[in-house]
């Protein structure tokens, strides 16, 4: 055991990659980047750690700020629960008095689950506690051959012992974080190049010729599909915005004027909705522009069918409940979830 982890040290004292939260003790940054790493590739996830410290430099400045900024900051990385957790265990922390020191008060913070709170721990306190994340998973199910599924109970405890075991109680951050590194570069999910892996000879999955098959999971995810028609209603001037206030992964993030149906909506079809209805009587006078259909937007365990109608409208835009007039200069005062941005800047870039 002790000749695996040595070798797994040299390997990452050659190859690992030089990243801002890698350089510090402080248990804030490790948090924020832990947090934005989640379902982010670490190329994107470093400007946004970069321009998150800048604008949140200390955990009070984060918990002292606005959601609406927060969600502004984080905007273009989805998942935007990570956001919202994150500012509210910001205000945790602060109501402490300082930074919890331990795994099990770590833990106690919301949205914190078990691999962030070991990750924090062993970075910022060198607690001896393994942090298993997808990459960790993938190289101590592949060299020890670990059969059962990961997705399982079972299985997570299976892989868990095993990194727990290996964790040399003196060196915790080098460990976590040497693991995780070689996950990401040299075990990859796909086509790794196992000729050059400094642990081959103790791998079980390449001895049996298993690679591609470890780790195992149980299932796939049900991926269920929605259909979404957005109405670009604008002057020369400003736009229509809605802030969601539902209790789903856009809460709080503003959009265009939506209508949601169980399949895609033509414009003739539209016209003659139920739900265009109070447009109808709002825009009294109105060109039809352009459309952008069948755009597919993947989410967490969802599909979106998108399609987007312009609509240029006559001065003055009509203001109902719940929707806000934005002048398009003041845009960027609006946090908007990546489909929403993407089809603002396409029209933008067109003019």
């Amino acid at each position: 055991m002790d000749a695996i982890v040595a070798r797994l040290f040299k390997w990452y004292d050659t190859h690992c990659r030089e990243l801002p939260w890698r350089s510090t003790r402080n248990p804030y940054y490790i948090w924020v980047s832990e947090v934005i790493l989640q379902q982010t590739r670490v190329a994107q996830g470093h400007d946004y750690f970069v321009r998150f410290i800048e604008r949140f430099p200390t955990v009070e400045s984060l918990a002292e700020a606005p959601e609406d900024d927060v969600l502004r900051l984080w905007q273009g990385l989805g998942y935007y629960s990570r956001a919202r957790n994150l500012h509210a265990a910001a205000r945790q922390v602060v109501s402490m008095g300082a930074f919890p020191r331990t795994y099990e008060s770590i833990l106690s913070l919301r949205g914190v689950g078990e691999y962030t709170a070991a990750a924090i721990a062993s970075f910022a306190f060198d607690i001896p506690k393994a942090a298993v994340d997808g990459n960790v998973c993938r190289v101590w199910a592949r060299l020890f051959g670990v059969d059962e599924p990961i997705d399982t109970a079972r299985g997570k405890q299976m892989v868990s012992e095993i990194a727990q075991t290996l964790l040399p109680c003196t060196a915790a951050a080098k460990y976590n974080q040497a693991v995780m590194e070689f996950g990401a570069l040299q075990c990859v999910p796909k086509g790794p190049n196992c000729e050059v892996c400094p642990l081959s000879d103790k791998c079980v999955a390449l001895a049996t010729g298993r690679v591609g098959q470890l780790p195992a999971k149980s299932h796939k995810t049900k991926v269920s599909s929605r259909y979404f028609t957005y109405l670009f209603i604008h002057t020369d001037e400003a736009l229509l915005l809605h802030k969601r206030t539902g209790d789903d992964i856009w809460r709080n993030l503003y959009e265009l004027p939506l209508i949601e149906t169980s399949e895609p909506l033509s414009f003739d079809a539209l016209l003659q909705s139920c739900e265009f209805a109070q447009w109808r009587t709002l825009l009294p006078g109105y060109t039809y522009k352009s459309c952008v259909d069948g755009v597919k937007h993947v989410l967490s365990h969802r599909l979106l069918y998108t399609t987007f109608y312009e609509l240029l409208v006559e001065e003055p835009l009509p203001n109902p409940d719940g929707f806000v007039v934005v002048p398009f200069g003041e845009l960027d005062n609006y946090a908007l979830p990546r489909l929403i941005e993407w089809y603002l800047e396409n029209k933008t870039e067109k003019g």
